[in-house]
């Protein structure tokens, strides 16, 4: 048998390329075009749009992580940079300056885009001639330069209150004033889709493909003739300038950008993003966005304790899930598709009871050590209950949940090794 038949067989099916590839972009479109049919609210708007920005977001810093290897601690920068720069061009259509009157405010993201790769070219030129450790206090060094600059360069960064614009100005396309929530939300949609799209068409190229490599081995790529500092450098650039595209989104959507944007801040969050949907997964950094973002938005709503959730959950997936929630997803699928799956099941279904009522505990304990703490003499009332700290029923339903889901937790685990 030759190679060549060899790699043919080994080569995924036309169907298996369709299911994996096209399908769920097929979906995804499918999902963007159906969600305004529901008549969805002007804070599912919100949400929805900052869902949008964040995915994008993700997916880049994805790029250096991921599939690059490089931890860095200052994403944000591109993201800000773009996003200044995007309002800045903003406020040129407004004046017609030049030829920016006859540019529409929605192709504002490539300008974004733009910035990012201009800003990714000018600091990775000597940030990626490093790798590993020296790499991520190179990035944490620059984004506190940066962020310090912003409040000394007022003529771009616009001081504290930053620089404002107004995304109704320019030429109409596609008839969307721009102005009404509901029309942003196809700009929203459109730029998400082409970000999520060019981000995935990169993973398909030689670039990387190379970046992998880089990642896995660097040693090797330089031995077959790649200098891995060179692929390093045209990932970063590429990093960010879909950085620059989220921030030319978010431009366009708040209308607004402050230093905030460049701070640690925001390159801390899309750090756990990125770790807790899934870095060695296309889509963990999308589920990351997705449910950060709604617990960004919706869970300090109910609870003012909403970060140190956020940090429990990020440590738990480090520890004990490193493929974060798409590890998690797909780890799933392939156990109900394999040939134990009722085993399987079980065992996931007490697993899944066990952590529930872990989280039951640790919800008890904080929620009623905050209200203790704050001493405003509030008091907390699940269903009805009154869990006070000094209530025997709250520290009883504390141990018994904890307790009883470790306990749970463990026995899963004696059952998986006695059955392997």
């Amino acid at each position: 048998m030759s190679d060549q038949s060899t790699y043919q067989r080994l080569a995924p099916s036309r169907g298996q390329k369709f299911t994996q590839r096209t399908l769920p972009f097929i979906i995804l479109a499918a999902i963007l075009l159906a969600i305004p049919m529901t008549g969805p609210s002007r804070t599912f708007y919100t949400i929805a749009h900052q869902m949008g920005i964040n995915v994008v977001f993700a997916l880049s810093y994805n790029m250096i992580l991921g599939k690059g290897g490089l931890l860095s601690f200052g994403h944000a920068v591109y993201f800000g940079l773009g996003g200044y720069l995007a309002v800045h061009a903003m406020g040129w259509i407004e004046d017609e300056v030049g030829i920016w009157g006859s540019i529409p405010v929605f192709f504002l993201p490539v300008v974004g885009f733009v910035g990012g790769a201009l800003a990714g070219a000018l600091i990775g030129w000597p940030s990626t001639r490093k790798a590993g450790t020296t790499f991520a206090m190179i990035s944490l060094g620059v984004a506190e330069l940066i962020f310090a600059a912003a409040f000394m360069f007022d003529s771009f960064f616009g001081g504290e209150q930053g620089i404002s614009g107004d995304r109704m100005n320019g030429i109409e396309l596609f008839g969307l004033s721009m102005g009404p929530i509901a029309e942003v939300y196809w700009f929203i949609a459109f730029w998400m889709f082409v970000g999520i799209l060019g981000m995935w068409a990169f993973t398909r190229t030689p670039l990387g493909k190379l970046s992998e490599a880089t990642r896995d081995n660097a040693q090797r790529v330089q031995f077959i003739g790649y200098n891995p500092q060179r692929v390093r450098y045209m990932v970063f650039i590429f990093a960010g300038g879909f950085a620059g595209l989220a921030g030319g989104m978010a431009a366009v959507n708040y209308e607004i950008f402050t230093p905030d944007a460049l701070s640690l801040i925001p390159s801390g969050l899309v750090l756990i993003m990125a770790y807790v949907g899934g870095i060695t997964y296309f889509v963990g950094p999308i589920f990351g966005a997705i449910l950060l973002t709604y617990m960004q938005s919706m869970l300090s709503d109910f609870t003012e304790a909403w970060l140190l959730y956020l940090g429990v959950l990020f440590i738990a997936i480090v520890m004990y899930a490193p493929r974060g929630i798409a590890g998690i997803v797909f780890g799933f699928i392939d156990g109900i598709r394999g040939s134990e799956s009722g085993i399987y099941i079980k065992h996931w279904a007490l697993n899944l009871l066990g952590i529930l009522l872990m989280l039951i505990g640790l919800i008890i304990l904080v929620e009623v050590s905050v209200r203790w703490s704050n001493g405003y003499g509030d008091i907390y009332e699940p269903f009805g209950m009154h869990l006070s700290h000094t209530n025997p029923l709250t520290w009883f339903l504390f141990l018994v949940a904890s307790v009883a889901g470790i306990a749970l937790s463990l026995f899963v685990k004696k059952q998986k090794e006695a059955t392997a």
